[in-house]
């Protein structure tokens, strides 16, 4: 498999996981506040990535979302992230990407790295809200991927 048709993939497991994060939080009569924010960043900082990508302005990372909103903003980002995949620019994974981070300083950094830190920085916040989940009682669901591969929730 290609590094395209490898990335690609992955981002069908992020959006995989993070609808059964966002349908899991849906479905309990009160979402922690915590696991609330930080699915509202992981979906936030999906738009702030594919903006720079495309040299636009960054979005809110920390939005002030409900879980509602978190679905609605989740459920646009498959698209926007096939039409960026149809690119010529996501073809070329060696190109360098200037941009400024939160804090103001400046950064490069390749096509490849920032598509592979999107999916990689989801999962690693999808973590947390699985332990916010566990500590209040909750069982969160099943996001491995592996879980997504065996259930054929991604195409081979």
């Amino acid at each position: 498999m290609d590094l395209h048709s490898y990335l690609k993939r992955l981002f069908e497991y992020d959006d995989w996981a993070n609808r059964e994060v966002v349908t899991s939080l849906q479905k309990l009569p009160y979402a922690p506040h915590k696991a609330v924010r930080l699915m509202a960043h992981v979906v936030a900082v999906e738009y702030v990535w594919l903006a720079r990508l495309k040299g636009q302005a960054d979005p809110a990372v920390w939005p002030e979302w409900t879980v509602a909103e978190i679905s609605r903003q989740r459920e646009a980002l498959p698209n926007i992230v096939a039409e960026y995949f149809k690119s010529e620019a996501a073809g070329n994974f060696e190109t360098a990407i200037s941009y400024a981070n939160t804090k103001g300083e400046r950064w490069t950094n390749s096509v490849g790295d920032i598509l592979m830190h999107i999916v990689m920085h989801s999962t690693y916040h999808r973590g947390q809200v699985a332990t916010v989940l566990r500590d209040t009682g909750i069982a969160p669901p099943y996001t491995d991927y592996i879980q997504a591969v065996r259930t054929q929730q991604i195409e081979e």
